[in-house]
């Protein structure tokens, strides 16, 4: 008699309590609707009932076909096959862009070689670290350096574009 009343006791405890008729919200409180001109956005809402859960609808988005911008792959094609018709070293080219998705790809595979060492990234971040205080000091922290640094930049910039 003893373990029959504690099993339906057990048993009441375990049951939940639904609220028959009462609906609230379980993540943030009903806000009316705003105009955002010709376009809105869409936020759901779950609610909680003597049903279950419902999601609503607050705020509904559309997007307005005279501000996107598209881009006429036509056109686009054209201009490539005419840039790729006026070179005169395409191997020159082809080479080049092989070199450099060579190049990421061996980069890639040793920054996850180093990654996998355990103290070696801390150090990586600590030199550079201690190098970006060092740039900011020697360059950024007084007028005077700043101008330095603004002089070797276009002295750098003419180099490479070969008017120098």
């Amino acid at each position: 008699m003893a373990i029959s009343v504690a099993a339906s006791s057990s048993m009441a405890v375990m049951v939940p309590r639904v609220p028959a008729v009462s609906t609230r919200c379980s993540a943030v409180p009903y806000l009316p609707p705003r105009s955002f001109g010709r376009s809105s956005f869409t936020v759901p809402l779950k609610l909680v009932s003597g049903n279950g859960l419902q999601k609503v609808e607050l705020l509904k988005t559309r997007a307005s076909s005279e501000e996107t911008s598209s881009i006429d792959t036509n056109e686009l094609i054209t201009d490539l096959k005419e840039k790729w018709d006026g070179l005169e070293n395409k191997s020159t080219v082809l080479i080049y862009g092989g070199g450099a998705i060579v190049a990421v790809w061996l980069s890639s595979i040793v920054v996850g070689a180093i990654n996998s060492v355990p103290l070696l990234p801390k150090v990586m971040e600590l030199v550079g670290l201690g190098y970006t205080g060092w740039f900011v000091y020697r360059y950024l922290l007084f007028k005077s350096s700043r101008k330095e640094l603004a002089e070797d930049i276009e002295s750098l910039k003419k180099k490479i574009a070969g008017s120098e």
